[in-house]
């Protein structure tokens, strides 16, 4: 039987400027077609120009992920242009922070909408293509609101908590069929723009490896897809060495 020789396909949703841009990364610099979607894919330029100066290159779309019709046009364009989808992560955040009282029902079904249903949509298209196939990938990246609702953070507690259960229950549905399906949580603050502006002594804290730098973060999406069938990881916790809060 001949080797394939076409590089396996990943597929970030929700390719933002920090934790989904370093898993882009990290899958580019290990030889995959990679697919990196946002809402507005013209964010994504300075990443293409950066990888593009390292020989690597990056296949980039505009998709508003809580739209089921966009979803299905994404993976039905990638299968038929690129190649068999190896590994589809998503990594759709919508952390805004909201006392109950000041919560409209529109907010709280558009935090869902965002961190939740449409991990629905993207979760169940990756199975419609890896089901036939026995083969693949799925991981959704969590948060402490998966399994902790704190003060101010309803909306996003209840998306978190439903994708991690959506997470649940496709990994026990779709292991059997030789589908990994995996959820991380990151329980730390990440080096973003917005923790910088909102977490105290950010500076000092990220000098002393105390905040969570995203091109290490990255490595923990690879490990889980590489690893080996009879010891799959289906819940990985990541926090720094030190906390602080």
């Amino acid at each position: 039987m001949e080797t394939s020789t076409t590089p396996p396909v990943a597929l970030i949703i929700g390719a933002g400027d920090a934790i989904g841009s370093a898993i882009v990364r990290k899958f580019a610099s290990q030889g995959y077609t990679v697919c990196a979607a946002r809402r507005n894919a013209e964010k994504l330029a300075p990443l293409v120009t950066e990888l593009a100066a390292d020989g690597q290159e990056i296949h980039t779309f505009s998709c508003d992920a809580r739209k089921e019709e966009a979803i299905v046009d994404l993976f039905s364009h990638i299968e038929a242009e690129l190649g068999e989808l190896e590994v589809v992560i998503f990594n759709i955040g919508a952390n805004v922070p909201m006392g109950i009282l000041d919560t409209d029902s529109r907010k709280f079904f558009k935090i869902w909408e965002m961190a939740c249903f449409a991990g629905f949509l993207s979760g169940r298209e990756a199975a419609r293509y890896m089901v036939p196939r026995q083969r693949g990938t799925i991981i959704f990246t969590g948060a402490t609101a998966s399994v902790r609702g704190a003060a101010g953070f309803a909306a996003f507690a209840s998306a978190k908590h439903g994708l991690r259960a959506l997470a649940q229950s496709m990994a026990r549905e779709l292991g059997p069929k030789n589908i990994h399906v995996a959820h991380l949580v990151i329980d730390a603050a990440v080096d973003t723009e917005w923790v910088s502006q909102m977490v105290p002594d950010f500076e000092a804290r990220k000098t002393e490896g105390a905040i969570v730098d995203p091109d290490e973060l990255a490595g923990n999406y690879l490990a889980l897809h590489e690893q080996p069938r009879s010891a799959w990881t289906f819940e990985m916790d990541v926090r720094p060495w030190k906390e602080s809060w």
